[in-house]
């Protein structure tokens, strides 16, 4: 099956894999970085291509063959603009998967774009490992049949995942979630607040982080709101946390508050309260133990509020929320997130308000639902050891 493309050292028997890897935003950058030095622990003289950013390129020392940011288009509107893109990266991507004669294609998410590449690597006789698995219990549903049919491993970083599956007759591996390690490592490492407000130029005031996201439709959508919400609260300090890769001349056009580049988690982690764009961040943003507004306007309407309730099958958007199995942050989805709405569930978790506490309580019912597991490594010896496995085998044909 794949015995064109296994390399073999002359004076050891010892197979050295070749792992293709695609990203398309940049949480997924973080974790399949944390991905490849664990692969590169178990399988010294692996090789790497890989769709991804500056931080797998830092692991595998080399380029992506496509930058992250080249990738990531949010919304129908969006999509459709840049369909010519979303096509040519498709087609250069699937050159390079051959190009680059990979043992497997290992996906991190991003099921629209991710999809396309586990169908093309199963007809060219690939295996395909899917590393944190599509939210298809939330958005898609139907994806699971492809699920199915084209991947071989799925690892799940969400614990409610599991039993998900389960009911669709797809077993898949709950190895641990990423995101409790590295803000676990992060906490251990964070340098004092003096010296962050030092670095970042910053006041000695309490601190309000804004959060907007990392694409620039989700920053359009909701850095205004949360801007307009900051300037009701004169007494706090409001903070961006700017996306790496995206030019401060973006941001001007939204907010004139300061921005802090590349130190978002230590931001969230010394503000008093956040507001919040949904996605990895408002999970961090839990583990660091920071009161959140979660904060989600995607040019919204009521109209579109309603058609998203029905196609979205989850109770809740936000991860604290999901992991936890009720609300433990305030939601303000579409046309309910407003400036008056948002602020209202602000000013219900600063310091002195009765919501601070029990959604710090909420946080550790949440963080103890996690469990142990370390994610990387777990994921990169279950690849690492089927993938061994599976070579062997066919190299005995």
């Amino acid at each position: 099956m794949l015995r064109h493309r296994i390399d073999y050292r002359n004076t050891r028997n010892i197979l050295y894999m070749h792992y293709f890897i695609s990203v398309g935003e940049p949480s997924g950058d973080i974790h399949a970085a944390e991905l490849i030095a664990r692969l590169k622990e178990l399988d010294p003289q692996a090789r790497f291509t890989f769709l991804g950013g500056d931080l797998m390129t830092r692991e595998a020392g080399t380029d992506p063959v496509i930058h992250y940011r080249d990738m990531a288009f949010m919304g129908f509107s969006e999509v459709l603009r840049n369909l010519r893109t979303i096509f040519g990266n498709l087609s250069k991507a699937k050159r390079a998967i051959i190009d680059s004669h990979c043992q497997a294609l290992i996906l991190v998410d991003y099921p629209s774009f991710n999809l396309k590449l586990a169908r093309f690597a199963t007809r060219h006789r690939i295996p395909v490992y899917y590393y944190i698995s599509p939210k298809v219990w939330a958005w898609k549903e139907w994806r699971v049949k492809q699920l199915r049919r084209y991947v071989r491993r799925l690892y799940s970083i969400l614990p409610f995942e599991v039993e998900f599956f389960r009911r669709h007759s797809m077993e898949v591996q709950y190895v641990g979630n990423p995101s409790l390690e590295e803000v676990d490592r992060r906490l251990s490492g964070v340098v004092p607040l003096d010296e962050f407000l030092r670095r970042h130029h910053l006041a000695p005031r309490p601190i309000l982080a804004l959060v907007p996201g990392s694409r620039r439709g989700e920053i359009r959508n909701n850095l205004p709101i949360m801007d307009a919400v900051a300037r009701r609260h004169p007494d706090l300090q409001p903070v961006i946390a700017a996306a790496p890769g995206m030019d401060e001349s973006f941001y001007r056009q939204y907010s004139t508050f300061p921005l802090v580049t590349g130190a978002t988690f230590e931001l969230m982690k010394y503000a008093e309260a956040a507001l919040v764009t949904s996605g990895t961040a408002t999970l961090e943003c839990a583990l660091a133990g920071t009161p959140q507004v979660v904060c989600y306007r995607a040019n919204g309407v009521k109209l579109s509020y309603n058609i998203m309730k029905h196609l979205i099958k989850s109770p809740f958007v936000s991860l604290p929320n999901l992991i936890a199995g009720r609300e433990v942050i305030p939601e303000m989805l579409v046309h309910l997130c407003t400036v008056d709405s948002v602020d209202a569930r602000l000013c219900d978790i600063l310091p002195g308000a009765p919501g601070r506490q029990l959604q710090l309580d909420g946080y550790r019912d949440m963080r103890s639902r996690l469990g142990v597991s370390l994610a990387a490594p777990t994921a990169a010896r279950l690849i690492y050891d089927d993938l061994t496995r599976l070579t062997h085998t066919d190299t005995k044909k």
